[in-house]
């Protein structure tokens, strides 16, 4: 994992300007805030957001990612270094492994169970155990990526009916909803998988694979990274699902953190700087790793999981997706 830098989140309108080699963030109230560029590892955007090419320039150079999340908690778009570090020797085994069945459906059928699992060890409920068999059970015969998404799409209605059962009323799912949320639970899950899928690409970033070259989502999603897609899959349930019931658990939320109209609903200006600071907290957070033999934290587990996928492609190490073992 780069030992650089960390994440900063903008939750509120800003300018961002460069000062010699740091950037100076101007904020509505007037008072500025100055970093280092050593001591950012990537940006996470909120709101309205003003960058010149001069701090874009200062950005790449010191390969730092801006993160662009849309009013409703969506992913919208990155600014990424110039200078990538993909190798073409695991591009190439990158391409091969996706465009050959027999290779890409398992690490696919993987990722669907894995994610499962982790689904139901984040909501510690025995309700879904029998839906856990059903996906156990048709796995093997699932084909394509389309039927491995459709068996993924049975078990998460089941798995977001159980959640509902452990949420206040305002709270609740009612059904997955995106693009926009329609309701304040959603709009939680929208902008924490946000926050997973920007940390996958960050890490991805960092290592010789090609963000856009997937194992599950290719073929299901063409404008975005896809393989970022995939890897953020089985941590979605660590950060969304478990930290929405945390955070319900311990009325940690209130209905003010969010803006409700009729048929969608974001999180408001006070309710960003909660969740940033709660997302931060829990990616700080270090479990013993048994293999490193030393406290990982859970920023790091990311990185490690893209590590494996290395592993996968210069040495043929078969990929097992990530599964918590505390």
């Amino acid at each position: 994992m780069p030992a650089a830098g960390r994440t900063y989140w903008l939750t509120e309108p800003c300018r961002i300007r460069r000062e010699d080699n740091s950037i100076r963030i101007e904020r509505a109230d007037g008072s500025p805030v100055h970093l280092p560029i050593t001591d950012i590892r990537d940006l996470v955007t909120f709101d309205h957001v003003d960058l010149n090419t001069s701090v874009m320039s200062l950005l790449s150079r010191h390969g730092v990612t801006v993160h662009v999340l849309d009013h409703y908690g969506n992913h919208a778009g990155h600014f990424a270094p110039a200078g990538a570090m993909s190798s073409a020797a695991v591009v190439r085994r990158q391409v091969e492994i996706t465009g050959d069945p027999e290779q890409r459906l398992p690490i696919a059928r993987a990722l669907v169970l894995a994610t499962a699992e982790n689904l139901r060890w984040a909501l510690e409920s025995d309700l879904l155990d029998p839906a856990l068999e059903t996906l156990r059970a048709a796995l093997p015969d699932c084909h394509d990526t389309d039927e491995l998404m459709g068996q993924e799409g049975n078990f998460r209605r089941t798995a977001w009916a159980v959640l509902d059962t452990r949420l206040p009323t305002w709270l609740r799912l009612n059904g997955r909803s995106r693009r926009p949320p329609t309701n304040a639970g959603n709009a939680f899950i929208s902008y924490l998988n946000s926050f997973v899928y920007a940390r996958v690409l960050t890490a991805l970033r960092s290592t010789p694979l090609h963000p856009a070259i997937g194992f599950l989502h290719s073929d299901t999603d063409r404008r975005r990274n896809t393989l970022a897609l995939d890897l953020a899959e089985p941590f979605k349930p660590l950060f969304a699902e478990r930290l929405l019931r945390r955070a319900a658990s311990q009325k940690h939320l209130k209905p003010g953190d969010f803006e409700t109209e009729v048929g969608r609903a974001a999180l408001s200006t006070d309710g960003r700087k909660k969740i940033a600071a709660l997302v931060r907290d829990e990616l700080a957070t270090t479990v013993y790793h048994r293999t490193l033999k030393r406290q990982v934290s859970y920023e790091e587990l990311i990185h490690l999981e893209a590590l494996k996928l290395v592993r996968l492609c210069l040495e043929g190490t078969p990929y097992k997706p990530f599964r918590p073992w505390w």
